[in-house]
């Protein structure tokens, strides 16, 4: 009798667990069934990450008939918003429309968080990067970036470098830099990247990394010169800019990623749905349009390449930080 019990313990559990199964594909089968799908977007409204990010919503309400809103749940360099979307339900309607700062820089400058940035997520997809460029005031003695790392070797610690503030990653680029020269550069963080650059335009400061799209009006109207882009090859607005690797940096692609999560456990089927239509609208024309207009190279790909990247920009900021003993407000 007992093997009779034991088969029967079995046969129940497969029939629990193929019930379990048929409920899960049924419920990924009929997502969305007519609810609301939320956009949380960890930043203020009118950002190149909140601009793009309801555009593509829009795309996907239309691609999969339903409503997608966006709210912006802004605060703690966008860690507010990630911990929203990460304590959220994991069925495919509360989704994080992100970027590099709170995934992979914040949460190792600002201590114990409600989340684990790489634990609490399912990848969906890579949105864009955006290019940084090392820029100068027109006035400043600096013609390349050999000139201005000589320059802080001879005067350790009296050149300064603007940012939008501390942990952003325009400070991690700084940081970057000194670490990788050997050299002492004074950071000065503002609220925001505008003053940063109007600070650096001014002269106030000796060079920042400047998003491309900011930059280069004043690169090209000649108030900024472009010492050197961050990205792996040269920008076409810049062809005759070199990237910091034909500079002399080996190492130093810099690109501040956008990317959408879901929280963890979100069913398989519903995350590749979602990747699908992403994918899709990243390739509309009206999207490719807005992209180039907020300096924004679209990437697209499949989760497993969105992890990927996290967990490799993560260890390397990390690392940056840690040798840094760089701290948040």
């Amino acid at each position: 009798m007992p093997p009779v019990l034991t088969l029967s313990k079995r046969r129940r559990a497969l029939l629990v667990g193929s019930l379990a199964l048929l409920a899960s594909a049924a419920h990924a089968q009929t997502w969305p069934t007519g609810r609301t799908i939320t956009w949380v977007v960890p930043y203020p409204p009118g950002g190149s990450t909140d601009v793009l990010g309801r555009n593509l919503a829009q795309r996907v309400a239309q691609a999969l008939g339903t409503n997608v809103i966006v709210d912006n749940k802004a605060g703690a360099a966008g860690t507010i918003g990630a911990a929203y979307v990460a304590k959220a339900a994991p069925d495919g309607y509360t989704l994080l429309g992100t970027s590099i700062g709170p995934q992979a820089i914040a949460p190792h400058l600002m201590g114990k968080l409600p989340y684990d940035p790489i634990q609490s997520f399912a990848p969906v997809v890579t949105l864009g990067t955006i290019p940084h460029i090392l820029v100068v005031g027109a006035k400043q003695p600096f013609q390349t970036v050999a000139d201005l790392i000589a320059a802080a070797k001879a005067q350790p610690g009296k050149l300064a470098f603007a940012s939008g503030g501390n942990g952003t990653i325009l400070q991690m680029q700084g940081e970057l830099l000194k670490q990788k020269t050997g050299t002492q550069f004074t950071h000065i963080p503002y609220k925001g990247d505008t003053p940063a650059l109007q600070d650096t335009l001014s002269e106030q400061v000796n060079f920042m990394f400047a998003p491309a799209a900011a930059a280069l009006p004043h690169v090209r109207a000649g108030n900024l010169r472009a010492l050197a882009v961050t990205s792996s090859a040269r920008l076409p607005a810049l062809p005759n800019v070199p990237t910091m690797a034909e500079a002399g940096l080996k190492d130093f692609v810099v690109e501040q990623w956008q990317a959408v999560f879901a929280p963890k456990a979100t069913p398989a089927a519903v995350v590749d749905r979602l990747n699908r239509e992403i994918n899709a609208a990243l390739k509309e024309p009206s999207i490719v349009a807005l992209a180039d207009k907020l300096g924004v190279t679209l990437v697209g790909g499949t989760p497993q390449q969105l992890g990927d990247l996290q967990k490799s920009d993560s260890a390397k900021w990390a690392e940056v930080i840690r040798k840094g003993n760089i701290k948040a407000d």
